[in-house]
């Protein structure tokens, strides 16, 4: 089949490899203007574009697909040009309109990092893990014009371990997304049999995954250590959990774990302890959370053993 491939980050870059690689022809890739990016602000390509172009193919990147301007009318011209059987999207972070939606033969199809409808929109990743659901996967529906509101053709499941961050569920719903869309597209007769027996989305399920921000972010000891841990692992690698040191300064928080060691007369935010497995710390209802990666202000991450030989923080102290 002919294939357009629109995408964007690295979990997007993963599918796009997979399709590479099956007899597929991919007649496109659409991608994300290049950004500014890292401490030079230089134009980056974004992961799927630089694939694409190892690849020889070639790459499109519209600002947007609005009918209301000539630009977005002219991409969707060059669009429909590409006569593709059908539009493979995975975190591409454009709105498609329903014209374009309704260009390839059979549609476009949606990789989403969820089990629709649970965690529909920007951070189902995140959220998941914040909110301490068991499992997650991928679902890969036909695209409709509301946010990730097509119907489901397949999916995967996905546990999520104790220690599992974003970054690493990630890297696991990446490759999960990369099998699931090679799977339902084995065959013009198999994507025929999903697009049959597809399901509609059960409205009354849903729950959105609302794009995060750098506020959430900032640690709040006054609630329980189940749920501090929850949200570090959330928010790593973005925006990444942090303490306020003072107007200026911020210790970011990569990693923990649940403690061991009780906080009975402590003050919510007290250090109780510091050792070889990290900085414990008193949370609501005398539970403790057990810091194990730490960021000082232009520094390195650093693990437990650094942190404990650093001596930058006391038992007794504040945070």
């Amino acid at each position: 089949m002919k294939i357009i491939f629109a995408g964007t980050p690295e979990f997007a870059a993963v599918a796009l490899d997979a399709l590479i690689k099956t007899e597929h022809e991919i007649v496109a890739v659409y991608t994300q203007p290049d950004r500014k990016a890292g401490r030079g602000q230089k134009l980056t390509a974004s992961a799927v574009k630089q694939l694409a172009l190892a690849h020889n193919i070639p790459v499109y990147q519209p600002l947007h697909f609005k009918s209301s301007t000539e630009e977005g009318l002219a991409a969707q011209a060059e669009l429909a040009a590409l006569a593709a059987d059908i539009m493979v999207v995975a975190a591409y972070g454009l709105i498609l309109p329903q014209v374009v939606l309704d260009t390839p033969k059979y549609g476009c199809l949606n990789i989403h990092g969820s089990l629709l409808p649970r965690w529909r929109g920007a951070a189902p990743i995140q959220r998941a893990i914040a909110t301490g659901d068991r499992e997650t996967g991928v679902t890969i529906m036909k695209m409709a014009a509301g946010l990730d509101t097509g119907d489901m053709m397949y999916k995967t499941l996905c546990p999520i371990e104790a220690t599992d961050t974003s970054a690493s569920l990630h890297d696991k719903l990446a490759i999960q997304g990369a099998t699931a869309i090679v799977a339902v597209l084995a065959s013009e007769q198999i994507l025929q049999h999903y697009l049959a027996t597809r399901e509609v989305q059960d409205e009354a399920l849903t729950v959105y995954a609302h794009k995060l921000s750098k506020a959430e972010a900032h640690i709040d000891w006054s609630i329980d250590a189940v749920q501090v841990d929850r949200n570090i692992r959330a928010f790593n690698p973005w925006p990444v959990a942090f303490i306020v040191l003072d107007e200026q300064n911020n210790l970011r928080v990569w990693n923990s774990a649940l403690s061991h060691e009780t906080a009975e007369n402590a003050q919510v935010g007290e250090i109780i302890a510091i050792d070889k497995h990290g900085v414990h710390v008193a949370c609501a209802n005398h539970t403790v959370i057990m810091l194990t990666a730490l960021q000082w202000p232009g520094g390195k991450s650093l693990n437990a053993v650094q942190i404990l030989q650093t001596q930058k923080l006391n038992i007794g102290q504040i945070l």
